[in-house]
C-alpha cells in the first residue's frame, strides 16, 4: 500500500495502517492528501537516507504516511535514530522522544498559536469555504489563530530551489549508481541518460528526461553557482522564511490547505497541478504534517500543519486533535466513477 517512491496507500486498502515513502519536495505529503491519508515529512536528518534513490541531500527524507495521525506515529518511532551512513542524522541525536504516539492528545489545539498563511488559500472555492469551517472548528477547540500571516519568500524559492536540486540530483545518482553491484546497468547518470534513449520507444512514450540532462549539465558541488544557490535557499526559507514567521507572531505553527483537490492523470496534456505549499518546508528541511481535511465532488483535499526543525511531536499533537474535532477523514472506497456531476 506504499513504495519509497512515496507513491501513497492504495485507495481501499483501509486495512493497511501504514507505509513508508520518501520526499524531496512534496511526493509524500501532495499523494497523501489527495489520497485522502496522513502523512509526515520529518525534518531532514531525523530518518536515515541510507538506501534511497537521492535527488536532492539537502531536502531528501523519509518519512510515514497512513490512515490516521496515530499510525503515523507509530511508524515515525519505529524510523528514528542516527546512522552512521548517512551523516545528516547526528544532528538528531537526542531531538526524537521515545515514543511519539504517547504524545498525542485531543486537547492539544488548547492554547496553540497557529498561523493562518493566506498565501497558500484559493486552489478550489469549495476548498475555501471548507478550510473557514475548520479555522473555526480549531478555534473551537481552543488554538489561538493568527489570521493571516505573511511567510516570507513563500513563492520566490523555485529558481534556486531547482538550481540545488539539479547539482545534488547528479552528485548524489552517481555516487548511487557507482556504489551498487556491476551487473551490465548503468553506472553514472551519463550512461543512464544514454540507456534511455537507446530505449525511448519503450520507457517514455508519454514524458521525456529533460531534468536528467539538465543535471547531467552541472559541474561538481564544490562550483560557486551550487553554493550560492544552496545558502540562498536555506537563509530564504529557514531565518528569513519559516523561523521569521514564527518569532514575529510567537506562532507553535503555521497551517493552510496542503493543495487543491486531487488532480486527474493526463498521459497526453499533463497532470492538472495548481501547485502546493511544501516548498517552504522542504526547502527549510523542516517538518510538514498533512491531514485529511474534505472532499471537493469525491476528490480528497488535506490540510498542512509545519513549523520549525525537530517539531514533529508537536505537529503530530495538532494533527491528532484537528483529526478528532473535525472528523474530516473517510475510509477509501472503490467507487465505479467521482461524483463530478453537480
Amino acid at each position: 500500500c506504499g513504495s519509497s517512491s512515496g507513491s501513497a496507500v492504495a485507495p481501499g486498502a483501509d486495512l493497511c495502517a501504514a507505509a513508508v515513502g520518501t520526499e524531496t519536495d512534496g511526493s509524500i505529503t501532495c499523494p497523501a492528501a489527495m489520497n485522502g491519508i496522513v502523512g509526515l515529512k520529518p525534518t531532514v536528518g531525523l530518518v536515515s537516507r541510507s538506501g534511497v534513490i537521492p535527488i536532492s541531500h539537502s531536502q531528501d527524507t523519509a518519512g510515514p504516511m497512513g490512515r490516521t495521525v496515530e499510525d503515523v506515529a507509530l511508524l515515525l518511532g519505529g524510523m528514528v535514530g542516527t546512522d552512521l551512513t548517512d551523516p545528516a542524522t547526528a544532528a538528531s541525536a537526542g531531538r526524537a522522544p521515545a515514543d511519539y504516539a504517547r504524545g498525542l492528545d485531543p486537547r492539544a489545539l488548547a492554547g496553540a498559536r497557529l498561523g493562518v498563511v493566506r498565501a497558500f488559500f484559493g486552489w478550489h472555492p469549495e476548498i475555501e469555504s471548507q478550510a473557514e469551517d475548520l479555522l473555526t472548528a480549531l478555534r473551537a477547540a481552543g488554538a489561538i489563530l493568527v489570521d493571516p500571516v505573511e511567510l516570507p519568500n513563500a513563492n520566490d524559492l523555485d529558481p534556486n530551489e531547482i538550481e540545488v536540486m539539479l547539482y545534488e540530483f547528479k552528485h548524489g545518482l552517481n555516487s548511487y549508481l557507482g556504489a551498487l553491484p556491476e551487473r551490465g546497468q548503468p553506472r553514472t547518470l551519463a550512461a543512464l541518460i544514454e540507456f534511455n534513449r537507446a530505449q525511448a520507444a519503450r520507457e517514455m512514450p508519454w514524458f521525456g528526461q529533460e531534468l536528467l540532462e539538465q543535471a547531467e549539465s552541472k559541474g561538481p558541488l564544490t562550483e560557486e553557482t551550487y553554493r550560492q544557490a544552496l545558502e540562498t535557499c536555506q537563509r530564504q526559507a529557514r531565518a528569513e522564511g519559516i523561523d521569521a514567521a514564527l518569532a514575529a507572531h510567537r506562532l507553535d505553527a503555521l497551517v493552510c490547505p496542503t493543495m487543491g483537490p486531487a488532480y486527474l492523470i493526463d498521459w497526453v496534456n499533463g497532470d492538472h497541478y495548481g501547485g502546493s505549499c511544501t516548498s517552504p518546508p522542504a526547502v527549510a528541511g523542516y517538518p510538514h504534517l498533512t491531514v485529511p481535511a474534505g472532499f471537493v465532488h469525491g476528490l480528497p483535499w488535506g490540510f498542512s500543519f509545519f513549523g520549525a526543525a525537530w517539531s514533529e511531536a508537536k505537529l503530530l499533537a495538532y494533527g491528532y486533535a484537528f483529526e478528532r474535532a473535525t472528523g474530516a477523514r473517510r475510509p477509501p472506497a472503490f467507487a465505479p466513477t467521482l461524483p463530478l456531476a453537480p
